[in-house]
Formats: C-alpha cells, sequence, structure tokens
C-alpha cells in the first residue's frame, strides 16, 4: 500500500471498524475519504516539459511552462487561474536573457490558444481591457514578475506575432534591469510612475514599463493606457491586433516558490 492517500483510507476504516460502525456505514465513510483526497488531488497539473502548456481552470487560461533560455530542469503546479513554480534549476547571468518565462495566459502565444472570443482586439478601436493579478514572491533568487502584452499585424498570431511585446514590469530581485534603453522616466501611466525602456528582440519592437513603485499585486491594471502611450510615442501600430495578455515570472536563477495566486482579464465591448 504504498499510496499515502490509500494508507489514509485504511487507517480510517481499521478506526471505524473497531468502534463497531457497520458494514455500509464503513463503506460510506471510506468512500467519502477517498473522494475528497482523490478530488483534492486531480484539481492540479503538473508541467515539467520545456514547452509544456496546459488549461488553468478550464480553457478560458492557459499555463506555459515555457523553459526556453537554458535547459536547466523546471516545474510548475498549475489550478485554477494560478500557477506555482514548484522547482527550478537555473543559474542565468542577470545581465543575459532569463532562463524561463512560466506564466498564465488569455489570448493566443504563439499557436495555443485560449477559448475566448473577445480576443483579439484591433488596437484603434481597442475597448476597455484590464486585469486583476495577485503574486506570491520568494526572497531568494534572481528574477522579475511582469505583464506580456502581444500585439501582431493581424487578427489570429500564426507562429511569432510580428507587431510588438509591451513588457509592464511590477517587480523585480537580483539586480536585473529591463533590456535596452530608457526612452522616458517617471512617466504616468494608469495611475502610477514608471520608467519607458525600448528594445529590439529580433525584428519585434519591446517596450517595457519598469514600474517606480514595485508592487506584487495589481487590481484593475489598464492594459489600453499603455498600449495608447505606446502608440503616441509610436511603438504600437494603431493596425495591429492586441492579441494576448499573459502574466507570470522571468526566471534568471532559482526561483521555486515564485507564485500566481489569482489572474484574470476583462475585455469590454468592441465597436464595430
Amino acid at each position: 500500500m504504498n499510496s499515502p492517500h490509500a494508507q489514509i483510507a485504511f487507517r480510517a476504516a481499521i478506526t471505524l471498524a473497531a468502534v463497531g460502525l457497520g458494514g455500509a456505514l464503513l463503506a460510506a465513510l471510506v468512500g467519502v475519504v477517498l473522494s475528497v483526497v482523490g478530488s483534492s488531488a486531480s484539481a492540479t497539473t503538473r508541467l515539467c516539459g520545456k514547452v509544456d502548456v496546459a488549461p488553468a481552470g478550464g480553457r478560458d487560461y492557459l499555463a506555459q511552462n515555457n523553459v526556453w533560455g537554458a535547459d536547466t530542469p523546471q516545474c510548475v503546479a498549475v489550478g485554477d487561474q494560478s500557477l506555482q513554480v514548484e522547482s527550478a534549476g537555473h543559474s542565468r547571468p542577470p545581465e543575459g536573457a532569463p532562463a524561463a518565462s512560466p506564466s498564465l495566459i488569455r489570448g493566443c502565444h504563439w499557436e495555443e490558444c485560449t477559448d475566448v472570443g473577445d480576443l483579439p482586439v484591433q488596437v484603434s478601436a481597442m475597448p476597455e481591457v484590464t486585469s486583476d493579478l495577485v503574486t506570491r514572491q520568494v526572497d531568494t533568487g534572481v528574477f522579475n514578475a511582469a505583464y506580456v502584452v502581444w500585439f501582431h499585424s493581424g487578427p489570429v498570431a500564426s507562429g511569432t506575432p510580428d507587431g510588438a511585446e509591451l513588457v509592464i514590469w511590477m517587480r523585480s530581485r537580483g539586480g536585473i534591469r529591463p533590456g535596452g534603453s530608457m526612452v522616458a522616466e517617471n512617466v504616468e501611466v494608469a495611475g502610477a510612475r514608471w520608467n519607458v525602456w525600448l528594445a529590439r528582440d529580433g525584428g519585434r519592437t519591446r517596450i517595457t514599463y519598469e514600474r517606480v513603485v514595485e508592487v506584487t499585486a495589481v487590481s484593475g491594471l489598464d492594459i489600453r493606457a499603455f498600449t495608447l502611450d505606446s502608440t503616441r510615442r509610436g511603438h504600437i501600430d494603431p493596425r495591429w491586433y492586441l492579441v494576448a495578455v499573459e502574466a507570470g515570472f522571468n526566471l534568471w536563477r532559482g526561483g521555486a516558490g515564485n507564485a500566481i495566486e489569482s489572474f484574470s482579464v476583462s475585455v469590454g465591448d468592441q465597436t464595430p
């Protein structure tokens, strides 16, 4: 009897039998024990493959392990719009690219898409797009916590998005900084202050808004406000489409214990 769940049920059965409960009641109570244990165990999906993707509470959200910058092992546990880094063996230099970007997704990441009808949206007619995010972050390792908003020239991203990558950098640890160069400082967007960085990555523009006062959670984050600010700066084309909103961690060194406790994205009614 190797399973700890089976051992718990077996011990419960022995105890109930010892106090003289009837066979039918005994069987029913043991079944309840097994049912509760089994249901809690099945609520979590574990991803350990480099490119593993799984639903994160239905198909409205996806989770990805996304180990793309290293060959070191990593596993994440996926729940209902939640994710936790269980193990991460990374040790990348902080001045280079991260080892992995485990995250939750709404929309399309490369050719993996959630079952939602409100994305993509065209920038020129973008409705209100907001997001709530609550994270738990450890005090060891080198990492950041950030949103990544992807833009594509067409309404469906088939392959790599060819428009822009908009990063909303919430908090970091270990002395890392956004790539590229700072083009604006202490800019007010969506009710907070940000430093704006600009970089080119494989022909795609990456705009990073680095929060001046770091946080681990946000409520009603106005993603449209960042999009419109980047559009005014000439970094996002109004003809492009917002195809995905992601939230997670970029991991350079370690990262186990970091978690997304909840994540949601709301898209308002679109203009015809």
